[in-house]
């Protein structure tokens, strides 16, 4: 009998015992999402809209739709008389045109329809403002809490929402205690009457209070991000669970691309273990976590996983059709003219993939602009990025969106110098191939040779400094705009992934940044400058390209049985995280996943540091488990490799394996 059934069962008799005994265990199913960012409709593999094409072919995941029938249908299958806590963890704001179009509206009318028992305030519901935020509270049906958000006196969300609230589930009180990212004047627009407490210290007294009103089942319902949320569990006793968002963290115990297990064990104060779950982004997953409470509310077992919501789990028809209604307009919202260009703005292809482009200036320009006031100077955009040209004369949201499809994100970071010409360097490396990585930028120039070799074609870089162009300074730190696949390793920058530091990777939409830079600067004026120069010798011809060497042979992986779901796994240590610069919260190093499989045969011990080829499925975690026999000693081989994001290795890629 596999786990999954085994805890199903286990499920019924203890619901069944709990209607009937005084002294019995008490089952709370948490069912939870997180970050769905206005994704109302369905979205593809590439976390954008599901197109009609991949409708049909079946290749779509999450929706609100979904959701709704995903809840209804795991309410049906636990019983009336089960403890169901419906959880969101922040950030329904922004990130497609819904809400660039109705605001928070539909936002209160979807939740209010799931029955949702509480909601977290993330960072991106201060988008728009205290105002709209205020106007989501009150159409909402459902408490919506943050404990560590503090109100100044004057302020239109003064007494408007708690830090907690208090359920009675089966007779037994059950706590949900909320707290926000410290950093969220930095990353939204809550105003200079809200601030935002230390978390821990809030925690600590928010704990005591909820005791001291007889609650011993306490859930955390948090907006700060996988890592802060295990620091939190380390720190805090009296949290008996985490529901966590902020950093579209996907958590499993069977997927090997996952930041860390389902749920993740940390140990509080006390050395009792704390659950620590979250649920991607983008309506993708739904939660799933059962917990097991003793009569004294000390949790004896959790189990549970997150569950895709691919095109096998049924949608609601009624918020099916609801969605295509709100959905008609927005094809009028796409034909809006957003301002006038004076000349065509060239996006082609084969110029943005290859030099300067007008297309790539205006988006870079448009990126630095965004952030001109967070102390960033250099922006960088992927030609790839890029898939249209427009027309002169008036310019539609549409044409916005024809040329960036994709949904990106603004992200920030800093990099030092050196790093950054290595992420040019990547830009320049497949020119010839009309790869999508060559970078348009703003606020820096630099010169490449398509006659040297890959990866030492850039010759020169010069950054802005005030009115002036300097040379760019190897060991300077320099603060960087770009939009979030580069950010997170698109295109090959896996500079940008390994050596950012403070990135942030869910700034405001690309399109709707360069919307709005095209209607300040209207009539628009497309140009180049010259901040990118091609000094290849006039008459080079690029010589044929060479079969590739044959690459190492890889080790074979571990054949191994299907297993089933891994039970609950300790977290690694977590590193503690870098001190934040004002404008961008800290970087975190996550967990490798544990692999699903169970009992690894034992490895030779390593007694020199040798060389691996990265193959399909692998992890560091399972990496660890077959060259020292413990997956937890992923960590030697991330910082042997100076991994930063060890969840992100490649097919191919050779890495050091250290002495064990």
């Amino acid at each position: 009998m596999n786990r999954i059934l085994r805890f199903s069962l286990m499920t019924a008799s203890v619901v069944a015992l709990s209607a009937g005994a005084a002294l019995a265990d008490y089952q709370l199913n948490i069912l939870h999402i997180n970050d769905l960012h206005s994704r109302i409709e369905p979205i593809n593999k590439y976390d954008s809209t599901c197109s009609a094409t991949e409708t049909e072919k079946k290749e779509c995941f999450g929706g609100i739709a979904r959701v709704k029938g995903a809840i209804d249908a795991r309410r049906a299958e636990l019983g009336p008389n089960a403890n169901i806590l419906v959880l969101d963890a922040g950030d329904q704001f922004q990130g497609s045109l819904f809400y660039t179009q109705y605001k928070s509206g539909p936002v209160a009318e979807f939740m209010n329809g799931i029955g949702f028992d509480a909601m977290a305030i993330g960072n991106h519901e201060f988008d728009d403002g205290p105002a709209e935020l205020l106007k989501f509270i009150n159409a909402a049906k459902f408490p919506i809490i943050s404990g560590n958000t503090k109100i100044a006196d004057g302020s239109e969300l003064k007494d408007k929402f708690k830090g907690y609230v208090i359920k009675d589930m089966g007779g037994q009180k059950v706590g949900v205690v909320s707290v926000l990212a410290t950093d969220t004047g930095e990353t939204s627009s809550p105003g200079d009457k809200v601030s935002f407490e230390d978390e821990v210290a809030y925690l600590k007294g928010a704990v005591k209070e909820l005791q001291d009103q007889g609650v011993n089942k306490i859930v955390l319902l948090s907006h700060v991000g996988y890592v802060r949320d295990q620091e939190i569990a380390r720190e805090v006793d009296g949290i008996d669970v985490i529901v966590g968002g902020h950093s579209h963290t996907l958590l499993s115990s069977t997927d090997p691309k996952a930041a860390g297990p389902y749920p993740t064990m940390v140990k509080n104060p006390s050395g009792v273990d704390v659950p620590v779950v979250t649920a991607y982004a983008y309506s993708k997953y739904l939660g799933d976590l059962a917990v097991t409470f003793d009569d004294n509310g000390v949790v004896k077992s959790v189990s549970g996983a997150p569950k895709l919501l691919d095109a096998a789990v049924a949608q609601d028809d009624a918020y099916n059709k609801r969605v295509a209604e709100l959905a008609a307009p927005l094809e009028d919202m796409k034909k809006k003219e957003i301002g006038v260009s004076e000349a065509p703005i060239d996006g082609s292809r084969e110029v943005c993939r290859a030099k300067e482009c007008s297309m790539g200036n205006l988006v870079a320009d448009a990126l630095l602009d965004r952030v001109k006031d967070q102390g960033i100077t250099v922006a960088i955009q992927n030609g790839g990025g890029l898939r249209a040209s427009i027309d002169a004369g008036p310019v539609t949201m549409g044409e916005v969106l024809t040329v960036l499809p994709f949904q990106n994100s603004i992200a920030t970071f800093q990099i030092k110098g050196a790093d950054l010409v290595a992420a040019l360097e990547n830009g320049a490396s497949q020119i010839e191939e009309g790869a999508g990585r060559f970078v348009q930028a703003s606020g820096l120039k630099y010169t490449f040779d398509r006659s040297k070799p890959a990866g030492s074609r850039i010759v020169s870089v010069e950054v802005k400094e005030g009115d002036n162009f300097v040379k760019l300074d190897p060991e300077k730190t320099y603060g960087v705009v770009t939009n979030n696949y580069t950010r997170t390793g698109g295109d090959g920058f896996k500079t940008f992934a390994t050596k950012a530091i403070n990135p942030y990777d869910f700034g405001p939409s690309l399109e709707d940044a360069v919307a709005a830079y095209i209607g300040a600067h209207s009539p628009y004026k497309p140009y180049t400058d010259g901040r990118i120069v091609d000094a290849t010798p006039a008459g080079y011809v690029a010589p044929p390209k060479q079969p590739a060497a044959p690459a190492p042979a890889a080790p074979a992986p571990a054949t191994t049985a299907q297993a089933p779901a891994a039970p609950a796994t300790p977290a690694p240590a977590t590193p503690a995280p870098a001190t934040p610069a004002p404008a961008t919260p800290a970087p975190s190093t996550a967990a490798p996943a544990a692999p699903s499989t169970t009992t690894p045969s034992a490895p030779a011990a390593a007694t020199a540091a040798a060389k691996y080829v990265v193959t399909k499925g692998d992890s560091l975690w399972k990496i660890a488990e077959e060259k020292y026999g413990k997956g937890i000693d992923w960590k030697k081989i991330a910082e042997a490799n100076e991994l930063r994001r060890p969840n992100h290795i490649e097919v191919g890629e050779e890495l050091t394996i250290p002495a064990n």
